[in-house]
């Protein structure tokens, strides 16, 4: 990984860089960036830069034997840390697995991640206390080819209390030339004084057109299905990829006739509603549920008088206008905390036909305020 294979994120290229030509390369530095950030690429990126033979100005060469090796996640000094599905498993036995993530793509999640592994269950991945033993084995050994011994921890919020001390005190006595990169997507779960040892480097979200113009550039996307996705994502790459092979036309006509079938107060047809809804999957209950919140916000910034704010085209343009007629600003906002505790249930396994079912009649009944 390049910095040049980066969309965007300009400022932030030109600080690592910066940093590396001055020789002021912090021993920890934190890339926090939230999910579907370019954090764990830019951690790729940098690492390989710093490894590089033959910097250029602007980023690594990209042809000498370093820049090969990172290219394919093989460089002996630069090692990985990532969670695994249980404590049970070794994270060396999934190392395979792991790179050939990766290299299909950076930007995605830790439930994109469990669910490559063949995860099942409820699972949600854990870094044990014999990963964070094994760290300190690994770099107490001298690097092999490159300047730097280089330490890659993604999500290291999954730690354990056990593990996240036994980092931090390699953290506060680190063996010479080591570089932690630890990527994070929620700071507040990291230990406060993991947080003071590191530099943090803010990793902001992708803008709408940087996603449009990934989608457009390396996933072949066409212009105006590219535009809708990059709205839809919210600057989430990991969920702009996921949203390519989904249709959102299908799920818009859907989601109306839901709409309508509340405000009419049918109660027959908003049963049978639920029981469409309880044969989506897991993944597509919630996409719905976010859809649901994404409407329902242009719905309000309609309302109020934004209409500049408005991201919208189409069928779902016309849907705004007209159904913003129909009920107040109260109610909506009242909807929305709804379909926020519909989503916080779903994703703890709640059953979805029962979820949908109230929530279609709480809908109702906030529509007559």
């Amino acid at each position: 990984m390049l910095f040049n294979e980066i969309i965007g994120l300009e400022a932030i290229k030109q600080t690592l860089i910066r940093s590396v030509r001055a020789n002021h390369v912090a021993h920890a530095q934190l890339f926090y960036g939230t999910v579907g950030s370019a954090n764990l690429a830019m951690a790729w990126a940098y690492s390989t830069y710093i490894n590089c033979e033959n910097k250029q100005e602007q980023d690594a060469c990209g042809v000498c034997a370093s820049c090969a090796k990172m290219n394919k996640l093989v460089h002996p000094d630069v090692h990985h840390i990532f969670p695994s599905p249980s404590a049970k498993d070794a994270i060396v036995e999934l190392l395979p697995t792991w790179r050939k993530f990766l290299l299909e793509s950076p930007y995605r999640s830790l439930t994109d991640w469990l669910e490559f592994t063949g995860t099942t269950g409820n699972k949600q991945g854990i870094i044990p206390i014999k990963e964070a033993h094994n760290i300190i084995g690994s770099l107490s050994l001298k690097a092999f080819e490159a300047e730097y011994k280089t330490l890659i921890i993604w999500q290291p919020e999954l730690m354990n209390i056990e593990s996240a001390n036994a980092l931090l005190k390699v953290l506060e006595e680190p063996p010479a030339k080591t570089l932690f990169i630890l990527v994070c997507n929620d700071v507040n779960k990291l230990l406060t004084t993991i947080l003071s040892r590191t530099q943090r480097v803010t990793i902001p979200t992708f803008s709408d057109e940087e996603v449009q113009l990934f989608l457009q550039k390396n996933k072949g996307v066409e212009a105006s299905r590219a535009k809708q996705i990059a709205y839809l994502s919210e600057g989430n790459l990991s969920k702009a990829q996921f949203l390519i092979h989904k249709d959102s036309a299908g799920k818009h006509q859907w989601f109306a006739a839901w709409m309508r079938n509340c405000y009419k107060a049918d109660l027959a047809t908003l049963v049978k509603t639920a029981d469409e809804f309880d044969a989506f999957t897991k993944e597509d209950q919630k996409g719905m549920m976010e859809y649901a919140l994404n409407i329902f916000r242009d719905l309000l910034i309609w309302k109020n008088g934004a209409t500049s704010l408005i991201r919208l085209e189409g069928e779902e343009l016309t849907f705004v206008q007209n159904f913003s007629k129909a009920i107040k600003a109260a109610a909506i906002e009242l909807v929305v905390g709804e379909l926020n505790d519909t989503y916080y249930y779903l994703e703890r396994n709640a059953r979805a036909k029962i979820l949908h079912l109230d929530l279609s009649i709480t809908i109702s009944r906030m529509f007559r305020i």
